[in-house]
């Protein structure tokens, strides 16, 4: 009897060590399933001898208190811990079993359930795992991560996966579009970007924060959706959210980076040579971004202009009164000697001196002037139209055309340069800007409404000195070549010479001199309109507000000037000033490298904040604005990110680069009613049409 309760004994003690080691190596490395089927098994073979015999003593009960067996927990996988309690003790290492006192074994704390091979193989590397708990210290393990957060995270992965075949063409936009958002998707081993524990994460609310108020910038949140995260549960809804605030999100990065409507949609007379980031790019900014509402604002321009007109807009839609100065009532023609109430105002607006209501020779002076100024008649009689010349024509819808300034900002490059010439054809005015500073400005004269100079960016390379006008091909063609069969010498006669090239074909050309269409500067910009800007003989012309009388080119006021400017930026130590410039003037063509190129914006601003923080509005004199507000308003909207093509006209390319038909128009050169008259459809000399006797100043509204 005593053997038998001494193997009972033994047996109870070896169980007792085999639950305090599996506690202590539990979170290490758990044991295999047949690691602990054994150890049972073991347990139960110490105690078959006694299987017959009576009751153990009290003893030996007590020493099994604890579980003799522990049933392994069935899983597809590696099995899970114990689930008991921490062990209360351990054995001291090395402690002879036989003189130890037995302790009271318990299991470890348990731990998240291992997935299965299959589902590691779905997990994604960019998830956090919860590490182990470190118990070297005495502490108690972390608290484990809910099973079901771990099995939705999973489940919606796995519905991510279908984006390579295709399922949620739907949602992405097709295969042109998949492509991109599968790759970084696939990189991240399908992981969603928005979701987190089955909810919508900090970032996807900032995104959808930021997307609500995009109106700011002239866009229509509607047409970036967002999902309602809350509302779902399901793995497969909650995939096609994700899927659904990706596409809005990288649908907005591209529009504010170039624009939402393409500009070849709007006229064969624009260019922009500029790609946005591809959606893998886009989304991968934003996974890695601090600020999500920052990295999205980074992809609208963000130059001083820009931002200014953006805060006109919400000033505007606040109803906040923006006008910054007091129209001048209508009322009867005033002529010198009478008396009216709108004479103060007018000296103020005119800046003459006097006091009272009387229209005196002075004032009748000033406003003579101002209407010879602004293409009005010069009668010194203030008129309704001289009225509404002095007020400005406000645009009557002015929320629109500052939205359609806002886009043709986004077809530009954001980044202007340090440096650069900054045109805007409405305003008839060039700027050379540098380190966000106005450095000079001039008056140009740009195109006809029927010739409009093209909106674009280039860069200035080169000024020829004294230059020679080459006559295009086709022009040649076209109409050069009929006369001359008339008569040979009549384009001699008009100071053009004429040579054939090597292979064959005749060439006509302006030499250089006082009498060049092109005077006696040309500032190179190369593109595909053959555009640039020049010197001319008809400096009249800058005498008027509303200058749009050029084939395209631009016409500089005072190009020496802009020559000295320009030179002292890129050649600062090479002595060109305005003397030395003139100085190389003659009958030899010079070219004048710049070591640094300048970038040229040729712009359309229609609405603009001036250096007094005025808003200021101008005739769409090519009809821009309202090409571009119809494609918003119309169904085409639905299209309108997307590039057209348009067939290039070589011929009309070509009549933007044609001189002025005032220097060969003249009865000096070829009679009245010439070549010229019909290749221009215009009189010798360029007059104001009957639509451009308001000026700009007249036709334009300044707002603070």
């Amino acid at each position: 009897m005593r053997a038998v309760r001494l193997t009972q004994f033994l047996a109870s003690t070896a169980v007792s060590l085999l639950l305090v080691a599996a506690a202590g190596s539990a979170s290490a490395e758990p044991k295999s399933g047949t690691q602990m089927e054994d150890a049972a098994a073991a347990s139960t073979t110490a105690l078959e001898p006694d299987r017959t015999s009576t009751e153990p003593t009290d003893s030996a009960k007590d020493s099994m208190a604890s579980p003799a067996t522990v049933e392994p927990r069935e899983t597809s996988g590696p099995p899970a811990a114990l689930d008991t309690a921490p062990a209360a003790a351990a054995i001291t290492p090395n402690a002879d079993p036989s003189t130890a006192e037995p302790k009271t074994a318990t299991a470890p704390a348990p731990t998240p359930q291992a997935a299965s091979a299959e589902q590691a193989d779905q997990v994604p590397t960019g998830t956090v795992d919860t590490p182990p708990a470190d118990t070297s210290n005495g502490s108690p393990p972390a608290a484990p991560v809910p099973a079901a957060v771990a099995e939705i995270d999973i489940a919606i992965t796995a519905q991510l996966h279908d984006l390579a075949n295709g399922k949620f063409d739907r949602l992405v936009g097709g295969k042109k579009e998949r492509p991109a958002i599968d790759a970084f998707y696939s990189a991240r081993n399908y992981a969603p970007l928005w979701i987190t524990d089955g909810k919508s994460n900090g970032r996807a609310k900032a995104a959808i924060a930021y997307l609500g108020h995009v109106d700011t910038d002239g866009l229509d949140p509607a047409e970036y959706p967002v999902p309602n995260f809350e509302s779902l549960s399901d793995p497969a809804a909650l995939a096609e959210a994700e899927l659904k605030l990706t596409t809005s999100v990288v649908t907005y990065a591209h529009h504010a980076q170039v624009g939402r409507v393409h500009w070849t949609r709007v006229s064969g007379d624009i260019f922009y040579d500029r790609k946005s980031s591809t959606a893998a790019e886009v989304l991968a900014k934003l996974a890695e971004a601090t600020n999500v509402a920052e990295a999205l604002a980074a992809y609208e321009p963000r130059n001083p202009a820009y931002l200014a007109l953006k805060a006109k807009l919400a000033e505007l839609r606040a109803g906040k009164e923006v006008d910054g100065q007091t129209s001048i009532p209508n009322g009867p023609l005033l002529k010198i000697g009478m008396q009216d109430n709108r004479v103060p105002q007018l000296r103020e607006r005119l800046h003459v001196g006097g006091e009272g209501t009387t229209y005196d020779k002075p004032l009748a002076d000033a406003v003579a002037k101002y209407q010879q100024e602004h293409e009005l008649k010069g009668t010194g009689t203030l008129t309704p139209p001289t009225v509404e010349a002095l007020n400005g024509r406000r645009p009557d819808r002015p929320v629109d055309t500052i939205i359609a300034n806002l886009e043709r900002w986004r077809w530009m490059p954001h980044e202007l340069g340090k440096t650069y010439v900054m045109v805007n054809l409405p305003d008839f005015t060039l700027h050379v800007m540098q380190n966000g500073h106005e450095l000079w400005v001039t008056r140009i004269v740009d195109g006809k409404p029927n010739l409009p100079t093209p909106i674009m960016s280039a860069e200035m390379k080169y000024i020829t000195v004294n230059p020679t006008w080459n006559v295009p091909p086709s022009i040649i063609a076209r109409e050069y070549m009929p006369i001359m069969q008339q008569d040979s010498t009549a384009l001699e006669r008009m100071g053009l010479k004429v040579s054939m090239n090597s292979d064959g074909t005749v060439h006509i050309a302006q030499p250089p001199g006082e009498r060049n269409a092109l005077g006696r500067l040309r500032f190179n910009f190369p593109n595909k309109f053959l555009v640039y800007q020049h010197d001319t003989p008809e400096k009249r012309l800058f005498t008027y507000d509303r200058r749009a009388f050029s084939h395209g080119c631009m016409r500089v006021q005072d190009p020496v000037k802009y020559a000295e400017v320009l030179l002292s930026i890129v050649r600062p130590h090479d002595g060109y000033t305005q003397q030395r410039i003139r100085s190389m003037f003659g009958n030899n063509e010079q070219d004048i490298q710049f070591p640094t190129f300048i970038p040229v914006h040729l712009t359309y601003q229609t609405a603009f904040v001036d250096d007094e923080g005025k808003l200021v509005f101008r005739d769409d004199v090519y009809g821009r604005d309202k090409a571009l507000l119809a494609i918003l308003k119309s169904d085409e909207r639905k299209v309108a990110d997307i590039a057209i093509e348009r067939k290039e006209n070589v011929v009309r390319r070509e009549l933007l680069a044609m001189p002025d038909q005032s220097t060969f128009g003249g009865r000096g050169y070829y009679g009245g009613g010439d070549f010229f008259s019909r290749l221009f459809g215009g009189q010798a000399s360029p007059q104001p049409a009957a639509g451009q006797r308001r000026g700009a100043a007249q036709s334009s509204t300044e707002f603070r």
